[in-house]
């Protein structure tokens, strides 16, 4: 069997994100897209012109055609829509850039996400995404079955409910150094997020990401043409996406109930497997990652299947506020605040975080930061994610 590999063959060269509460954007999805794709074109040192590749996820609207007659690019030669549950395909559709790159069917790609409450609604509801078991019961969203799971992790697993305070907390402290974070200004502490009202049991308020209006874009080019825009290109070491068997909110009856959807099934490896046997690296070589929290509990489980944190009892001693901090811990998880208390705009801030660390231009910067992990929609049917690193890891 023929494989090609995509380690280090594309970069992410330009980054830009906007985002708004839900519902206070100023513009629909269309033109904030292309705002936010101008931006990134600008942060790379390219003309949107260039572009020649288009990559969104999780249905969202404006293909390659649309948005490639807008910007008055010369040749649209990739347009391709990720499908998968809520933001479990954002890393795939980064992945999917590097893969058309590598492979020669584009040269210039820009994987893009844009959420407008006045276009679209709120995902608070995804009767797309659930079958007639769950919503003949009531249970339609995707806070009540991400529930199910992070029950079953605490109870059966033994994974201390204090993993999921944990990130919630260290979210939030990352918060209050980011000026752009809605959680700025608002520190929180663990006498408050333990009051909080129950949403769906085992998650409180703080447990739950916000919904976002906004944009955001990242654009990528060959490994080559990288390294002559800038040198602190965020190569893309390797990507992994997926759907273990059994594993699908339409069955919700798989072995592997308590599991992010990373992990393996049956003796096969998984999403993380994969991930790291591309990269050639393991869980001890990551510096900082960026995990999709639409919920704490999904978020704690995917850190266990990519064996960052220990399964059961003792996720707790790693998962700790200290450990999960920038500048404090050995972990740094999520160092703008994330879903929960930066932004949401379907997760793909996250991925524009993780390149700032590879650049060292976070708010909460990890010193000498050489890999840098994202993470994306776990407990969705399909998941997926990717490892960026600097030129030196290559």
């Amino acid at each position: 069997m023929t494989v090609v590999s995509i380690r280090g063959a594309a970069a992410v060269v330009g980054i830009a994100e906007l985002h708004y509460r839900r519902g206070e954007a100023p513009q629909g999805e269309l033109p904030m897209t292309l705002r936010a794709i101008t931006r990134a074109c600008a942060d790379a040192g390219i003309s949107p012109h260039q572009l020649d590749g288009f990559v969104s996820y999780a249905g969202g609207g404006h293909d390659g055609a649309v948005l490639g007659a807008a910007l008055g690019v010369d040749d649209v030669r990739w347009s391709t829509m990720m499908w998968g549950g809520g933001g479990g395909s954002v890393a795939a559709a980064i992945n999917t850039a590097a893969i058309a790159i590598a492979t020669g069917q584009a040269e210039c790609v820009v994987a893009y996400r844009a959420m407008a409450q006045s276009d679209t609604g709120r995902l608070g509801y995804a009767k797309y995404h659930y079958g007639p078991h769950f919503l003949a019961h009531g249970v339609g969203s995707p806070a009540q079955v991400c529930a199910l799971r992070t029950q079953r992790m605490l109870e059966h697993d033994g994974v201390p409910r204090s993993a999921m305070r944990a990130l919630v907390l260290a979210a939030y402290r990352h918060a209050q150094n980011n000026p752009t974070a809605q959680g700025y200004g608002k520190p929180l502490d663990e006498l408050t997020y333990e009051q909080s009202r129950l949403i769906t049991e085992p998650f409180h308020l703080f447990d739950c990401s916000r919904e976002s209006d906004g944009a955001v874009a990242v654009v990528l080019v060959s490994a080559d043409r990288a390294r002559a825009l800038r040198n602190d290109a965020a190569y893309v070491l390797a990507g992994a996406q997926g759907a273990p068997g059994g594993y699908s909110s339409l069955i919700d009856n798989d072995e592997q109930y308590s599991s992010a959807g990373f992990a393996g099934a049956n003796g096969r490896p998984g999403v993380a497997d994969r991930l790291w046997a591309a990269a050639h690296l393991g869980p001890s070589d990551v510096d900082v990652v960026q995990v999709y929290e639409n919920f704490s509990g999904p978020a704690v489980a995917a850190l266990i299947d990519h064996g960052l944190v220990p399964a059961g009892q003792a996720a707790g001693q790693v998962c700790t506020v200290d450990n999960l901090t920038a500048g404090i811990g050995k972990l740094p998880v999520n160092t703008s605040g994330g879903n929960i208390a930066d932004s949401f705009v379907n997760g793909m801030g996250l991925a524009v975080e993780a390149v700032r660390q590879i650049r060292g231009t976070s708010t909460n910067p990890v010193a000498d930061a050489k890999t840098s992990l994202f993470i994306g929609g776990p407990m969705a049917p399909l998941v997926s994610s990717t490892l960026f690193g600097h030129a030196d890891t290559l």
